[in-house]
């Protein structure tokens, strides 16, 4: 195959994983007062950080889990592009988001900004895409209609 395939392909392809991935996420927004979107994040973390990552990251869940907002579903790259996890979480209030900034805050956590930029200093790169779904092609072929 050659390159400028592969570098179409590994994009696309991570696009369905995280398609595919949404249908968990999206299960437990049902059983949330949502607004029906999720956040797709894709992580290159920084050489040597990983470790501290999934610790920031898992801290920051345990706070989530704390306060009522939806769990993340978390994928680990094994093969392909360059990214290293995928993490898809349904959109939380802005009740849940002040819930778990309160919670962060009572354990010394960095939040805002400040949690922002101490993040940072673990990744290489990060996207994050807002999504609805999961749907089908004929819904989404109705709803052009």
């Amino acid at each position: 195959m050659n390159l400028s395939v592969r570098r179409t392909i590994r994009p696309l392809a991570v696009l369905l994983l995280a398609m595919l991935c949404a249908s968990a996420a999206w299960a437990q927004m049902r059983n949330h007062e949502a607004s029906g979107t999720v956040i797709v994040s894709t992580y290159r973390v920084a050489p040597g950080k990983h470790a501290a990552f999934l610790q920031w990251m898992a801290d920051r869940e345990a706070a989530a889990r704390e306060a009522g907002a939806p769990a993340t579903q978390w994928y680990v790259h094994t093969d392909g592009d360059s990214w290293d996890y995928v993490a898809i979480v349904p959109e939380a209030t802005p009740a849940q988001d002040d819930k778990v900034d309160a919670i962060l805050r009572g354990k010394g956590m960095a939040t805002g900004f400040k949690g922002g930029l101490e993040l940072r200093t673990m990744m290489a790169s990060n996207t994050d895409t807002y999504a609805h779904g999961p749907t089908t092609a004929a819904a989404l072929v109705d709803m052009a209609k």
